[in-house]
């Protein structure tokens, strides 16, 4: 039977077309119905036996959903339990010109065979085509098609054996106006939720209609309520120990930046860690304290509210001091979310053949995510990528999508990639556009370059660098002159030299930022030819320098400071221990033992002068691994021991980044690219303060001298560690050093350092920062010439901000790096007893610094069965009482450490108290951290 259209159509021309279709209907499309003995089909799609567990439709029957049932209920759909659908051609060609993601999810269940769906091409069958009538829209005729087709199948059936099967079809809407005329003409109809709904096992998951949390207000409104300052913009940080906690960051002028608390979930309200959202304060009776309680989401897969119980422990239940208590408020609405693919792993449902499963990142600040996948059963056991697509308010956890598989858990290389990949660092192989900018080989330093630069070949300069070190920034020397004065000399590498601006190469530094130095690996930030070569300052070689040197007298007091471009060749290339070794045999007395000598003898000068203009000594316990040279596995974890010459290279570092500032900022006082360590709110160092009062030592806090001083003065008799602790905890309560353009900001002074002005100027080869400011040198002494780019303020300024993100997440991934080669170094040794100091005390636990490994694990004082111990915890001390014990910071503990693998995503180390021992507590065991590598004063 042949249909055709005729229309006319306008052309772009102006012309008119006459376009005339055909539509072929046939008698002889198959029903698909295995029942059927009307049709004769060569293959079925759809079952004899399609009863479904529901209250509903206790009768076998097929489903025919319409388009809005398909676009908007895919997720339903796609469920296991869900089959013998019949997609009518009406359907699949309204959903494919609306939605192509969900055009395709469809197509793909229908070729799954165990789903049985089944496509009916309606628009081509003699007794279901209908053409559209006089005044009808298209969404009524398509629905009348929908209606039509389900009629013809109802009537269909009963003739065949099905009818004695009580075999029926179900029509699926969720237009009222369609349910309504369906029922008229005697089909079986019901509204989507209303048939789901009496399935049992979608009772709970899917069709809970409990509203978890608020609506986020528009974005017109947030606006508006900023503008009016009702609001507050800032953004969400999500807490490492409290799941149930987060703070907002608001930005300000100087200080008057804030943090607002939020507690619950309600009020946390669906932001994502990094979100920018805003924030409406809470009436000032209802702001609280920061909870004490450490709580991680062992989670609830149901969408179901938290139970009472959770949300109390966010909030702490002992009586906070008026001073105690933080602006407190709750997220209203979501400007910015700043989702990306999170690693982690699944967590597969317990539900046989169910698609829908959690997955729980391996960052504890993201909330799990729920995910739909058939590939469950792959998928366990390796560490995969998941997206967030959106959170509804009806849901405990935001959706997702599976983007890719990583590699098994637990594999060395699968998890450096995962830390790389959660610490955003740029790990990629450089491209061949990067590596066409590096110099062809055989290089040679030419004759123009000869002309350019200072010779100094025959200077006494040598390097000092830990073990292994092939990326060797700085080289030094010292020697007397003619007058009696010293000569002492920075050579740092020229990078600048061999990276041009606005080039590949330059563009790749720039993004990378820093080298990101892991246990055994290494991140460059330029391709190894320079790092490892060409700029490295090895001994023996020549090598093209940017030097800054002084001629000062014998009480270190700089006498004349000069910068060049230099050429030099170093005598020798020592590590720390080696140069310690030739200052301390008096046998020794070459050339470079002298040199080093006397600039070992300055450095202390220099240090003393340091401490007492205010600068702080602070301490922080730094671990170094012994790594099997087949297996690449350490064999060995002790703490780093620091020699003098360590102190040494660092003094004439610091002295040459300020001596680099002040020159720079004379040249470009709105260009100069700084870095300033901002003064810790007082706040801050409440925790240090109390810490020190519990041993009656006092700390001072006004100043930055004033800390030092009392550090310096902070001891207790039989307790020599105790002075160690205190610079431990005074680390963390400083604020992070940042890069900023001079230009955009009227604050320079470095609080740890007491100095006034200061940089990053010697080390190129692995802190993009310094190779601009080695381009702001060499421009300010007629080196070199400038850019547009160099002497932009805000372009400058946006390049700190991204070279202090990428710092601070190289700095993470250093000390997730030294976590994980922890958890590898305890998986072969068992149970290890060690003395401990309490670091922090919490609500339910107590942070315990294990000073022989140079890292912290938490050891939790609650259960949850009904024996739990009873707690006391006192803020002001602040102490926790555990049965009739009472913990301090600073008390000695005892414990036993093992690794517990149990959960692979989250292995841990498993600790247990051994002294002092307190009856009936058992002790689980949290994530172990190694001790935060942090510069003690930012070379």
């Amino acid at each position: 039977m042949l249909k055709s259209k005729t229309f006319v159509k306008k052309t772009r021309s102006g012309g008119v077309l006459k376009i005339v279709r055909e539509h072929y209907l046939r008698d002889d499309i198959w029903c698909g119905s295995e029942v059927c003995t009307e049709c004769k089909q060569e293959s079925t799609v759809l079952q004899r036996d399609t009863c479904i567990e529901s209250n509903l439709c206790a009768y076998p029957h097929y489903l025919i959903p319409d388009t809005n049932v398909v676009l908007h209920q895919i997720d339903v759909l796609e469920d296991p339990v869900i089959r013998n659908v019949i997609i009518l051609q009406t359907v699949l060609q309204e959903v494919r010109h609306r939605s192509a993601p969900v055009y395709k999810r469809i197509k793909d269940i229908i070729h799954e065979k165990e789903k049985h769906f089944y496509t009916f091409t309606n628009e081509h069958h003699r007794e279901t085509f209908i053409e559209r009538e006089p005044g009808e829209s298209a969404n009524d005729r398509n629905d009348r098609a929908i209606r039509v087709a389900a009629t013809w199948y109802t009537q269909h059936l009963k003739t065949s054996e099905s009818a004695a099967d009580g075999l029926k079809v179900v029509l699926l809407t969720n237009d009222q106006g369609n349910k309504q005329k369906a029922a008229e003409s005697g089909l079986l109809v019901f509204k989507c939720e209303e048939y789901i709904k009496n399935f049992f096992h979608f009772f709970n998951e899917i069709t809970s209609s409990k509203v978890l949390f608020p609506e986020h207000l528009p974005l017109s409104r947030i606006q508006a309520g900023i503008k009016s300052g009702s609001f507050l913009q800032g953004t969400f940080r999500a807490s490492r120990d409290n799941y149930l906690e987060a703070t907002v960051f608001v930005p300000g002028e100087g200080e008057d930046s804030t943090e607002v608390l939020l507690q619950g979930l309600q009020n946390l309200n669906r932001a994502v860690h990094q979100d920018v959202v805003a924030v409406q304060l809470l009436p000032r009776d209802h702001w609280v304290a920061p909870s004490s309680v450490v709580l991680q989401d062992e989670g609830m897969a149901k969408d179901e509210n938290p139970e009472e119980e959770e949300e109390e422990k966010a909030v702490s239940p002992v009586t906070a001091s008026l001073s105690a208590k933080k602006p407190t408020g709750k997220v209203v609405g979501i400007i910015k979310r700043n989702w990306r693919p999170f690693c982690g792993m699944l967590n597969v449902s317990q539900i046989k053949e169910s698609t829908r499963h959690l997955f729980t990142p391996a960052d504890r600040r993201i909330p799990r995510i729920r995910i739909e996948t058939r590939q469950a059963s792959t998928l366990a056991g390796q560490r995969i990528m998941v997206a967030i697509d959106g959170w509804p308010k009806d849901s405990r956890y935001p959706n997702g999508h599976f983007v890719r598989s990583l590699g098994g858990a637990g594999e060395k290389d699968t998890e450096e990639e995962v830390l790389l990949l959660e610490h955003d660092v740029p790990h990629q192989a450089f491209s061949q556009a990067v590596l066409s900018f590096l110099p062809k080989m055989p290089w040679a330093i030419t004759p123009e370059d000869m002309k350019q630069r200072q010779d100094l070949r025959q200077l006494t300069v040598c390097s000092v660098d830990p073990p292994g070190c092939t990326d060797i920034d700085d080289a030094l020397h010292c020697r007397e002159l003619d007058n009696g004065n010293l000569e002492v000399g920075v050579h740092i590498a020229d990078v600048s030299h061999f990276i041009r601006p606005g080039n590949a190469l330059d563009k790749e530094a720039a993004n990378r930022g820093t080298t990101v130095y892991l246990c055994g690996k290494r991140i460059d930030m330029v391709p190894e030819l320079l790092s490892s070569n060409l700029c490295s300052l090895r001994s023996n070689v020549e090598r093209l320098a940017f030097s800054c040197i002084w001629e000062m007298n014998h009480e270190a007091e700089i006498l004349k400071t000069w910068f060049t471009k230099s050429i030099i060749n170093s005598k020798a290339s020592l590590t720390y221990a080696e140069a310690q070794m030739r200052i301390d045999d008096t046998t020794m007395n070459d050339d470079i033992t002298k040199s080093l000598r006397g600039l070992n003898k300055l450095a202390k000068i220099l240090k003393r002068r340091r401490i007492e203009n205010g600068a702080l000594t602070l301490s922080s316990l730094e671990v170094r691994f012994h790594i099997d040279s087949e297996t690449h596995d350490p064999i060995d974890l002790q703490t780093k021991e620091l020699m003098e010459t360590n102190s040494m290279v660092e003094e004439f570092m610091l002295l040459a980044n300020i001596s680099v500032a002040q020159k720079i900022y004379d040249e470009f006082s709105e260009c100069a690219l700084l870095r300033k360590h901002p003064a810790p709110p007082p706040s801050n160092y409440d925790i240090l303060i109390k810490a020190a009062k519990s041993k009656n030592v006092a700390i001072h806090t006004d100043s930055a001298k004033a800390l030092a001083d009392s550090l310096d003065m902070a001891t207790v008799d039989s307790f020599p560690y105790f002075n160690t602790l205190l610079r431990i905890l005074a680390t963390r309560c400083m604020m992070q050093a940042v890069y900023f353009c001079s230009g955009m900001d009227s604050d320079f002074h470095h609080y740890g350092l007491a100095s006034p002005i200061y940089t990053h100027f010697t080390s190129p080869i692995r802190r993009y920062s310094d190779i601009i400011v080695h381009r702001l040198l060499a421009v300010a002494i007629g080196a070199d010439s400038t850019y547009p780019d160099l002497m932009d303020k805000h372009k400058q300024s946006a390049l700190c901000n991204n070279l202090n993100y990428r710092h601070k997440m190289a700095q993470y991934a250093q000390r997730a790096s030294v976590a994980f080669h922890t958890q590898l170094f305890f998986k072969t040794r068992g149970v290890l007893n060690e003395e401990g100091f309490v670091l922090f005390v919490r609500k339910n636990a107590i942070i315990v610094l294990i000073p022989k490994f140079g890292m912290e694990g938490t050891v939790f004082f609650d259960s949850k069965d009904k024996t739990a111990p009873n707690l006391v915890f006192d803020e002001e001390g602040p102490t926790l009482t555990v049965e009739q014990h009472t913990f301090h910071i600073f008390d000695k503990v005892k414990v036993t450490i093992s690794l517990d693998a149990s959960n692979i995503q989250h292995q841990k180390i498993r600790m247990a108290l051994i002294d002092p021992v307190i009856s009936g507590v058992s002790v689980p065991a949290e994530d172990l951290e190694p001790q935060s590598k942090k510069s003690k004063l930012d070379r």
